[in-house]
């Protein structure tokens, strides 16, 4: 069995979303796979060829005015070159994000990741879990306490660092990865046995 290579392709302009992104890169380095982190607003070549050589890339930005931040949207629109040869064609894609307010339009930036995948011909990974935080007896330290099933999201207040970053959030980013690394490892078994 092959080890998954996760490339977790970011930008976090106060440092939360970093702190988001250290938490997929925990979760996917606990389920078995090797995991580059690369910051999209200071990307080397080098780092390109970790991108295309990925088995999946987790896209991640904090949601800045109902969108992906500007240092990602260039980054994005800097893929074209890889779109035009389908160079991520076939590889898993998943997000997070994180803003100051519970809803904050993350789930627009996670849609904008997830169509960028799909512009690229990847295969989107979602949460693959239920709402926490949603009856009487749950709590704000659920999984996905946020309640989004795209991708993992998270709230910090716009006031405090990125030490502050919920505990729930941080868990629900080591959940993404840990699925994404073991999708991956599913999704490169499946492809060992069509080929053969």
């Amino acid at each position: 069995m092959t080890t998954p290579v996760v490339a977790i392709a970011y930008h976090s302009g106060y440092g939360h979303t970093t702190v988001l992104a250290e938490a997929v890169r925990a979760g996917a380095v606990e389920a078995g796979a090797l995991v580059h982190l690369v910051k999209v607003d200071e990307i080397t070549e080098e780092q390109w060829e970790l991108l295309d050589a990925a088995d999946a890339i987790v896209f991640g930005s904090p949601t800045y005015m109902g969108t992906a931040s500007g240092a990602f949207h260039q980054f994005a629109e800097t893929t074209s070159k890889r779109w035009f040869v389908h160079s991520w064609k076939n590889k898993l894609a998943a997000g997070f994000s994180n803003s100051g307010a519970k809803s904050g339009d993350k789930l627009h930036t996670l849609q904008y990741f997830s169509i960028l995948a799909a512009q690229h011909g990847m295969t989107w990974v979602n949460l693959g879990l239920h709402p926490g935080w949603n009856s009487t007896t749950a709590s704000e330290d659920d999984l996905n306490r946020l309640g989004i099933y795209l991708g993992a999201g998270a709230q910090t207040h716009t006031d405090v660092g990125a030490d502050e970053v919920h505990k729930s959030d941080i868990a629900t980013a080591e959940h993404l990865g840990r699925r994404v690394a073991e999708q991956a490892r599913i999704y490169a078994a499946g492809r060992a046995v069509v080929g053969a």
